[in-house]
């Protein structure tokens, strides 16, 4: 069963429990895929569901880092239940160690030798870790290998 199938056999259980909050949410998450589907006439497979799921965990982590710098909690608490159900479709993140072992493979694979190569492993490394990594942190850990 692909993801997006998985979210509409969740939207249908929500409903018939009266989960109104998690139907919401999988309302939210189902409206974006299909809309990155009109916008770019294609059937998104699993990857790209995950990404389309990633930028809006993404997005609510931002909103919660501005209403509790605004003072407003309520609305943090609504950002950060939201992410909770978003959470639970997303794979389990990768660990220090894993991620480490990605970016040794990854470099000796693309014969990457200094910081002008970042792009060709951070590919390399984001193919094998999507959805399963912060690549914002991986790029971090790129730059400092291949620089020092």
């Amino acid at each position: 069963m692909t993801l997006k199938q998985q979210l509409t056999e969740d939207m249908k259980t929500a409903m018939r429990g009266g989960d109104k909050h998690r139907l919401g949410v999988i309302r939210l998450m189902l409206a974006a895929i299909k809309q990155r589907e009109v916008d770019e006439r294609i059937e998104l497979d699993d990857v790209q569901v995950l990404s389309v799921l990633e930028k809006m965990l993404k997005q609510r982590k931002d909103s919660v880092s501005q209403y509790a710098a605004a003072n407003r909690e309520d609305l943090a608490d609504v950002e950060r239940a939201e992410m909770v159900v978003i959470e639970t479709y997303l794979p389990a993140k990768l660990g220090d160690d894993e991620i480490d072992a990605l970016i040794t493979a990854a470099i000796a694979d693309t014969g990457a030798t200094s910081p002008r190569d970042m792009g060709k492993v951070v590919a390399a490394v984001k193919e094998k870790a999507a959805g399963r990594a912060d690549m914002g942190v991986v790029s971090g850990r790129i730059k400092a290998r291949l620089a020092g």
